[in-house]
């Protein structure tokens, strides 16, 4: 990205291409919205809707564009995601109906990521948690 106001890929020099997510990134200015764990629950009941993983992953995603609109900022000023699942299994099973959904909810932008794989989560069906790091441009 050229524009000074967007935040930047970065990708040292040499290294393979990553599939579906950055690196790094770098905002040069802005705004700065911390997004806590989401789960993919209906945030209106806080009771999740689905058990499989693409689903609440799905919601998940949503409920951070949700919580990035009321901060006045869109899933294209995304900087950073952390996913937290409790099946590797599980994840890497989904992997091609899980890129579909992100591309569904997120667009084509693929900030920094990373992806832990946990015991369990504090909501005892929760598959999925994903925090988010924004940067709005002044």
């Amino acid at each position: 990205m050229t524009d000074d106001r967007s935040s930047r890929v970065l990708q040292p020099e040499g290294w393979a291409a990553p599939n579906g997510y950055a690196n790094g990134v770098a905002a040069p200015r802005g705004r700065t919205i911390h997004v806590a764990g989401q789960v993919g629950w209906n945030p209106v009941r806080a009771e999740l809707d689905a058990d499989d993983f693409v689903g609440q992953a799905r919601q998940a995603l949503a409920n951070v564009v949700a919580v990035l609109r009321a901060g006045g900022a869109g899933p294209e000023h995304l900087v950073r995601l952390t996913w937290y699942v409790t099946s590797r299994d599980e994840y890497a099973a989904a992997r091609r109906a899980l890129g579909e959904a992100y591309r569904a909810v997120i667009g084509d932008h693929y900030p920094a990521m990373s992806l832990l794989v946990v015991n369990a989560l504090l909501e005892p069906r929760a598959k999925v948690e994903i925090e988010a790091t924004a940067v709005v441009p002044d």
